[in-house]
C-alpha cells in the first residue's frame, strides 16, 4: 500500500519554503543596502576629490598671478 505524506509533513514543507523565501528577501535587502552605502561613499569621495582639485586649481591660478605681478614689478623697477 502506498503511503502519502502526512499533513504535518506538508505543513513543514510549506513553512520551510516560506522561510527560504523570507531569507532570500532579507539577503537581497541587505545586498541592496550595502550597494547603496558603497555608492554613497564613492560619491562622497568623488565630491571631496573634485573640491580638492578646485581648491588646488584656484591656488595655482593665484600663485601664477602673483608671480606675473612680481615679474611685472621687477621689469618696471629696472626701466
Amino acid at each position: 500500500m502506498a503511503s502519502t505524506p502526512s499533513k504535518d509533513h506538508k505543513r513543514r514543507e510549506r513553512e520551510l519554503k516560506k522561510m527560504y523565501k523570507r531569507q532570500a528577501r532579507e539577503e537581497a535587502k541587505a545586498a541592496k543596502k550595502a550597494a547603496q552605502e558603497l555608492a554613497a561613499a564613492e560619491a562622497a569621495q568623488k565630491e571631496a576629490e573634485a573640491n580638492q582639485a578646485r581648491i588646488d586649481a584656484e591656488f595655482e591660478a593665484e600663485f601664477a598671478a602673483e608671480l606675473a605681478a612680481e615679474a611685472e614689478a621687477a621689469k618696471g623697477g629696472e626701466g
